[in-house]
């Protein structure tokens, strides 16, 4: 696992050991951020279910102002803080060891790009997702990223949220939800 592209482009990431964490493949990574590219530049970003770091990281790599990291298990927190010192980005980051959901009802600020991915089938993407988009933490045509394995259809969204892309890698697939100007 690595770093694709910008200024810590081609680090190599580490891992945890197990099963518990799964981190994106790299073949999905690079289809997601060649589809938000341009959104990231001088952004706020959340990677919700934080695992090894990889999202906010190779987003914090390609220009993104700051990136918070949200993960439960004390494992996956360490690891996304090695990750981030291995990158140098420490000082643009917020490593938050917590549930996502008690992150979530406590937070008060607004971020342009969301990261959800969580383990598959769990139910937590669908609560992650009906939980930002009540709370609207989300900033005028910020965008959440949700990745999944299901072949279920995406979770249905209140306005001014609005389902604006999917993309399809094998097994896995991602989409893209916009929140609209108001």
């Amino acid at each position: 696992m690595r770093v694709i592209t910008g200024t810590a482009r081609g680090r190599r990431l580490k891992e945890p050991v197990g099963l518990e964490t799964r981190p994106t493949a790299d073949r999905v990574k690079e289809g997601i951020f060649s589809s938000i590219q341009f959104e990231l530049e001088g952004r706020r970003v959340l990677d919700l279910f934080g695992g090894t770091g990889q999202m906010g990281i190779e987003a914090l790599s390609r220009g993104a102002a700051h990136a918070t990291f949200v993960d439960l298990r004390k494992e996956a927190v360490g690891i996304i803080r090695e990750n981030l010192s291995l990158t140098g980005f420490s000082d643009r980051a917020t490593v938050v060891q917590g549930d996502y959901l008690a992150f979530l009802t406590r937070c008060r600020e607004t971020f342009d790009v969301i990261f959800l991915d969580p383990p598959y089938g769990s139910g937590m993407l669908e609560k992650a997702l009906e939980t930002i988009t009540t709370i609207d933490i989300v900033s005028e045509n910020g965008i959440i990223v949700c990745e999944n394995g299901s072949t279920v259809g995406w979770p249905a969204v209140r306005a001014p949220y609005r389902l604006q892309k999917e993309y399809r890698y094998g097994k896995i697939r991602t989409a893209l939800y916009r929140r609209q100007a108001d």
